[in-house]
């Protein structure tokens, strides 16, 4: 990781932030791979939850920084490729699905182009009234590339998506809540997330990325495959430490106390 990202885990909530304020989270070489390597650390926490992503300043993240990607990405291997697929410049969005913690996403200000594509990764997206978003790669002249076709598919209708796309318009957060890009609104959307990252954390957490596994099979597989892979998922907690003791605080009342 480098300074364009940071991460502070309180009370199995890792809370990510972007934080090239001064260009707006503009994404340049430099904030490629601090995405990325901030998301292959928390795939590597056990002890992390829930995961709240976010830009300091004045935005979520305007975007390519058009000015530092000049000269073709300097530093960028588009032909590199992971084991799901994703090259570094799709892992930055793509990443966060792939996470097996739930991710939520606090926008405000803007989230344009990349930025949209980066918040599209989350599992849950909140944002500020107001908020600026568009599917910008049309306006350079290029296409989306970094992970957004695959992630928008489960989230609006294909003639919507193929209009904002060809387009590059931008729209609010408002009509993104109607389009299905957003999942709800809040004038303080950090403050949104972090109490639900909070509520989420206080589940079982096996049982929590068990349920993402299956949301992220849903997209994909048939009707069999989804079957038998909740049983699978259902094998993997029932009469396990943390089903018992979720039971146990339920008949309790009590808060429950999970073993990572």
């Amino acid at each position: 990781m480098n300074d364009r990202v940071s991460i502070t885990v309180t009370d199995h909530v890792a809370d990510v932030r972007l934080t090239r304020a001064d260009k707006m989270n503009a994404i340049d070489p430099a904030m490629f791979k601090g995405i990325a390597a901030a998301i292959d650390q928390l795939g590597g926490m056990a002890n992390v939850r829930a995961v709240i992503l976010s830009g300091e300043g004045r935005g979520f993240c305007a975007g390519l920084d058009m000015q530092s990607m000049a000269g073709g990405g300097s530093g960028i291997d588009l032909g590199s490729r992971r084991p799901d697929g994703a090259n570094l410049v799709q892992q930055v969005s793509w990443g966060w699905r792939m996470l097996p913690m739930p991710v939520i996403a606090a926008v405000h200000g803007v989230a344009l182009g990349g930025g949209f594509q980066i918040m599209s990764g989350a599992d849950i997206r909140i944002a500020a009234p107001g908020t600026r978003l568009s599917i910008r790669e049309g306006h350079w002249g290029l296409v989306p590339d970094m992970g957004g076709i695959a992630l928008w598919r489960t989230l609006v209708r294909d003639d919507l998506l193929r209009e904002l796309t060809y387009t590059a318009r931008e729209f609010t957060a408002e009509e993104a809540l109607g389009y299905g890009f957003v999942t709800r609104l809040a004038d303080d959307p950090h403050e949104a997330a972090m109490a639900l990252a909070r509520e989420i954390a206080g589940r079982s957490p096996h049982a929590v990325r068990g349920s993402k596994r299956l949301f992220n099979l849903a997209a994909d597989a048939d009707p069999r495959a989804i079957l038998e892979a909740e049983t699978v998922e259902q094998l993997r907690v029932i009469r396990q430490p943390n089903q018992v003791e979720a039971v146990m605080a339920n008949m309790e009342k009590r808060t429950p106390r999970f073993k990572d």
